[in-house]
């Protein structure tokens, strides 16, 4: 596989080059390769079913990339799990992907009963053999096999797996490589973790430029003093993240190039990314570029770019997601499955080689969202969209909508009303209901300075905005204000959180 092989002649040209940096420890190229040789070893001799997923559970620490290393290099796919994940999904993770190896790598005790899986330590599986007569490129998984395996949530509770092959991965890093100006041996921030599919904008592109990764821990994100101290030394030039992860940065002043004098580019993806964001990034960093990107974990990562220029902002007052990268198709069908015209809405198609494969052991679930098109692999979002001057701007879930009085509403259009209004920076629209019935709408608001000294007049002057932009109906009918709003580990809004602590 290309991209092995690229690791594999930087751990020989640039061996000393830092390729992971943590809180507690950092890795060089050379010991990345060689500890993954090692491994991968070990793997081999644990007679394992041929190509059966590794699970690697850990937290941001450089034995979690020996780790996904060292199981494609033995043929075998890896499954990243996070330690914020709990318990009793791991244990359906493991069930679902009838893994026979955990490599924990956390330091912490992992409590599984199963007696048809093997959990150790990775200081386990360190050994002295002579990798060189065991190890042979022959063995690295590669084509179209499966490289890894990241659960996203079911609509049942169950995860589902989403298996990428190795030439999904190395479709997307090709993209990353050729389009993005960060193909020059650059620090990158790892700010996502390994089980979210964010994560592999920063790590597979950094490995494969050369560059290094640079981890902020769910410890330093949790305490804003220590996490602005490590951005301060950290001297990353490429930042990705999610744009709510971003934004809550920004509620620091002192988040600006003076913090971080060398970060030359921003990657966003996971979330819509609000123009206002950009207009703050782009006064607090003038010199860096902006690129919003889309796609979903089914397509690995990310599909569609655009830079947000000075222009762009200008011009539209919702971004677009951008045009799709040189391999790869977006259709936009109706719900008879024709193709819609230019500027028609309709659910996002994505067509093209960084399309999985579809979901691990679930054929019915990959059957109603996969399919062949004219010879290549499609997968049906359930995002809507439309297209215009050939840019691609999303609309939200197809799904994304609710019934109330009889009423039918999409919830993200709501929110995009309030977030544009003066005296709003963000807003979540909340449902709530009691039983199978949605009774009102409750919106949650993290204010822009307003000359109001009472939550009530806040909350007159928004509504006597909203009333010219929406229909009575649609305006919620609870409004509540905060300083920030929780998020995933993901760094994703926290809807789930929101809701519960709503009903409360």
């Amino acid at each position: 596989m290309k991209l092995l092989q690229t690791i594999r002649d930087l751990a020989v040209s640039q061996p000393e080059t830092l390729a992971f940096i943590s809180d507690t420890n950092q890795i060089t190229y050379r010991e990345l390769w060689h500890s993954s040789d090692q491994l991968a070893v070990f793997i081999m001799s644990q007679n394992l079913t041929d190509q059966s997923p590794i699970l690697v559970y850990g937290h941001m620490v450089p034995e979690m990339l020996i780790s996904f290393l060292g199981s494609v290099k033995a043929g075998h796919p890896y499954i990243p799990v996070d330690t914020s994940i709990p318990l009793e999904r791991v244990a359906k993770i493991i069930e679902n992907s009838k893994a026979e190896l955990v490599i924990n790598v956390s330091g912490l005790s992992l409590p599984i009963v199963d007696p048809s899986i093997r959990i150790v330590n990775q200081k386990e599986t360190e050994n002295d053999h002579n990798v060189s007569s065991t190890l042979q490129s022959s063995n690295w998984v590669k084509d179209e096999d499966t490289f890894y395996i990241i659960y996203t949530s079911g609509s049942t509770g169950n995860p589902k797996g989403v298996q990428i092959s190795a030439n999904n991965l190395q479709s997307f890093v090709d993209w990353m490589i050729e389009d993005f100006p960060i193909n020059d041996r650059l620090r990158f921030l790892n700010q996502a973790p390994f089980s979210f599919d964010l994560s592999v904008m920063d790590l597979y592109p950094a490995l494969a430029s050369g560059g290094t990764l640079f981890a902020i821990t769910k410890e330093m994100i949790a305490s804003p003093k220590i996490l602005f101290e490590v951005l301060g030394k950290s001297k990353i030039q490429v930042w990705t993240s999610t744009p709510s992860f971003v934004q809550m940065c920004l509620m620091d002043p002192s988040f600006t190039e003076q913090l971080l004098q060398e970060l030359s580019v921003f990657l966003f993806c996971g979330e819509i990314l609000p123009v206002s964001i950009c207009k703050q990034l782009r006064e607090r960093f003038p010199k860096a570029t902006i690129f919003n990107t889309y796609g979903p974990t089914e397509a690995t990562v990310a599909v569609t770019f655009v830079e947000v220029t000075d222009a762009v902002i200008e011009e539209f007052s919702t971004l677009p997601v951008g045009r799709a990268k040189k391999d790869t198709q977006i259709i936009l069908l109706n719900e008879h499955n024709e193709q819609v015209q230019e500027g028609e809405k309709g659910e996002i198609i994505i067509v093209g080689p960084s399309v999985s494969n579809g979901y691990l052991g679930q054929k019915e679930l990959t059957d109603k969202a996969f399919f062949a098109y004219k010879g290549q692999q499609a997968y049906r979002t359930g995002d809507a969209g439309f297209i215009k001057q050939g840019l691609l701007f999303y609309k939200g879930r197809m799904d994304f909508q609710i019934k109330l009085h009889g009423y039918r509403m999409e919830l993200e259009e709501i929110e995009y009303h309030i977030t544009k209004l003066k005296y709003v920076k963000t807003a979540v629209v909340v449902p709530i209901d009691k039983g199978d019935k949605i009774e009102y709408l409750s919106v949650l608001i993290i204010p822009e300075e307003h000359p109001f000294e009472k939550e009530y007049q806040l909350t007159s002057a928004i509504k006597k905005e909203l009333r010219e932009l929406l229909p009575a109906y649609m305006i919620p009918s609870k409004f509540s204000y905060h300083k920030e709003l929780p998020l995933t580990p993901n760094g994703k809004v926290d809807r789930k959180k929101i809701h519960d602590k709503v009903l409360l």
